[in-house]
């Protein structure tokens, strides 16, 4: 192969989802270490003005891609063999600094793999480095005193969202091929809305979330958060969901998980309810444009689109469903100390921060607990009885597309403009997560995939939320869906060379 066929090759799987690039390593179009260093190039090119990337080991990347380039030359063939990855800061990696973006743990070193790091490692990727978060996971937007701002590929100005910020921007920009992240008021969606990509919240308690957050070995399982893939393809989340699974080694010690397969490996068939309208507001332009969007390619595509009112009372009350949430977040995040202590404490708490969630966090009592959480499993009971009816439900994945970078303090005190159409209203910070947090009340799966960009040239995205512990539903459904309409482009500023 000349020189620059190989170089020719190698710029085309840039922005190519994982499953292909590990298909042209197989087939030994390319190299592993071929492929790192053309990424590694990248990186070098493009990650000053993005600071997506943050904490790398080139020369143990290396290494694991010659060893990958071995095992294939043997026939060796495994999911991500010599595929390049990253993920996202919190997850420890054997060799890096996990400090969640608090300067009090910049030098805390990680002494082994999270179990999901270690499951990447052994489908046979090749970690790269680890990706930008907001102080102790707890914003909308990823910056940090220890390593700085993450921009949005699509717009330097914005932010490609948080906690999985750096997660979302290094696949947009094509320096990853796939990323885990964490997700619990939208941590893994909303990057993906932000930015353009796909990203899959699984079902609670689907994906072992251990192995992440600071003190190394302190840190519970959260109540609401749970780990999941972004990528480049819906086929990808699929992939990387069932590398994730059964990794947690208490369960392991009794049971495995073998997901029931997808609803229908069809568009047609689908029945989808749309859920465009959050009660109360009226639509913001983003919310508009969603549902047109949709709309236009569910009937081109002759599926059964089904309104709210179609349903009646087997639609959850939202509003009911969001205090509910909110009040449940709140809960989550409690700690023993309060103030910058708790705050490190936690786990992904996109709305972490927000002065009433930190006082539910401080009041809420056990009995009080008790009584939500009987609220929240009626709540799921109700869902399930739902997708008696439909099969999946799509919805907005925010009221907003990305926005400017905004870093002022108190962040309770921040207002973002949202485009309602006859004017532009400021929301605060806690007011942005209706939709969001929709399927993580009930644990549901939702998978967050592209519809194309808006007038500004921003990403658009929409979630598909499916059935409790049928996560292959929704994915498939972003897959057929975008399969049709378009799926993954590119940012024009960091295209191949």
């Amino acid at each position: 192969m000349s020189q620059t066929t190989a170089k020719n090759i190698l710029e085309a799987l840039v922005f190519a989802p994982a499953h292909e690039q590990a298909r042209a390593l197989a087939d030994g179009e390319v190299r592993s270490i071929d492929l790192l260093e053309h990424i590694l190039a990248r990186i070098a090119q493009h990650n000053p003005a993005l600071n997506a990337i943050v904490a790398r080991d080139d020369e143990g990347a290396r290494r694991a891609a010659r060893e990958a380039d071995a095992a294939l030359a043997r026939g060796e063939r495994k999911p991500l063999l010599g595929v390049p990855v990253t993920v996202k800061e919190n997850f420890h990696v054997a060799g890096l600094v996990t400090s969640v973006g608090n300067l009090d743990y910049a030098g805390n070193v990680s002494p082994q793999d999270a179990p999901a790091v270690a499951a990447l490692r052994e489908a046979g990727a090749v970690v790269v480095g680890k990706t930008n978060v907001p102080l102790a996971l707890a914003d909308l937007q990823t910056y940090n005193a220890v390593y700085g701002v993450t921009s949005n590929p699509w717009d330097l100005a914005r932010t490609p969202g948080g906690s999985s910020g750096g997660s979302a921007a290094a696949i947009a920009a094509g320096l990853s091929a796939l990323e885990v992240g964490t997700d619990i008021g939208g941590s893994i969606r909303v990057p993906a809305h932000f930015t353009g990509i796909y990203g899959h919240k699984p079902t609670y308690g689907l994906v072992h979330n251990g192995g992440t957050g600071v003190p190394a070995g302190k840190q519970a399982l959260r109540d609401l958060a749970v780990a999941g893939p972004l990528a480049r393809s819906a086929e990808d989340l699929e992939l990387a969901l069932q590398i994730l699974l059964n990794r947690d080694p208490l369960a392991n010690k009794a049971w495995r998980v073998e997901l029931p397969p997808a609803r229908h490996d069809s568009l047609a068939p689908f029945r989808v309810l749309l859920l465009t309208r959050w009660p109360g507001r009226p639509q913001s332009t983003a919310e508009k444009l969603v549902e047109a969007r949709l709309r236009q390619g569910l009937e081109a595509a002759g599926v059964r689109v089904v309104l709210p009112e179609d349903l009646g009372a087997y639609v959850p009350d939202l509003e009911a469903a969001h205090h509910n949430y909110r009040t449940l977040l709140g809960a989550s995040l409690a700690a023993p100390t309060h103030g910058r202590a708790a705050q490190v404490q936690a786990v992904d708490g996109t709305q972490a921060d927000g002065q009433d969630v930190r006082k539910l966090a401080e009041h809420i009592s056990h009995g009080d607990w008790l009584v939500q959480n009987e609220r929240r499993l009626q709540f799921r009971a109700q869902w399930e009885n739902l997708f008696t009816q439909v099969d999946v439900v799509l919805s907005p994945v925010l009221v907003e597309t990305a926005f400017l970078h905004d870093h002022g303090e108190p962040k309770d005190a921040r207002h973002f403009p949202v485009d309602f159409g006859a004017e532009t209203a400021q929301l605060k910070f806690a007011d942005l997560f209706e939709w969001a947090g929709l399927p993580v009340l009930p644990g549901l799966p939702a998978t967050s995939f592209p519809i194309g960009l808006d007038d500004a040239g921003l990403p658009v995205g929409a979630q598909a939320i499916g059935p409790f512990l049928e996560d292959l539903t929704p994915i498939r459904f972003a897959q057929l869906y975008t399969a049709l309409q378009g799926g993954f482009t590119a940012p024009p500023n960091f295209g191949v060379a």
